[in-house]
């Protein structure tokens, strides 16, 4: 895995990016690669906050995964300083690879230097596959977590 590089998203990365997204059952649902205005303005709001880290991951160029780190200030656990990592994403051709191991080592070792106190994640209920990667990797299913759609 030497050749793989965990960088910072560039606008050019867009289309693959929504590609990965788009690249399995639900993301089919709830992606459009077709339209990547919606994805282009949000691209431009995430490079605006220094509290996001939209990263991907890159192997000779070619981009075979994604994931956005971003870093929360709080008044909690003593003013704890958090992170969630979202939307990991690892190309069809790359998954069970080693890569997303790579990249949530990443992503812990990215929160240690942003001087977080707790890593945290969320993973859709139904991706049991993650849910098991996540808790070898040392991650506890703490919480239940809710959603509503705006």
């Amino acid at each position: 895995m030497s050749d793989l590089e965990i960088r910072p998203a560039t606008a050019e990365d867009i289309p693959a990016i929504v590609a990965m997204l788009a690249d399995d059952a639900l993301g089919a649902q709830r992606e459009s690669p077709d339209d990547l205005t919606p994805y282009t303005a949000a691209f431009q709001r995430l490079a605006q906050d220094p509290n996001q880290h939209l990263v991907v991951a890159a192997r000779g160029g070619r981009t075979v995964g994604t994931m956005q780190l971003t870093v929360i200030p709080g008044l909690s656990r003593m003013g704890a300083i958090r992170s969630i990592i979202e939307a990991v994403r690892i190309h069809s051709d790359e998954r069970g690879s080693g890569l997303g191991t790579e990249m949530i080592t990443w992503a812990v070792e990215e929160s240690r230097r942003q001087g977080c106190a707790l890593v945290q994640l969320t993973s859709d209920a139904t991706r049991t596959d993650a849910h098991r990667f996540y808790e070898r990797f040392g991650f506890e299913a703490s919480h239940l977590g809710f959603k509503m759609g705006l």
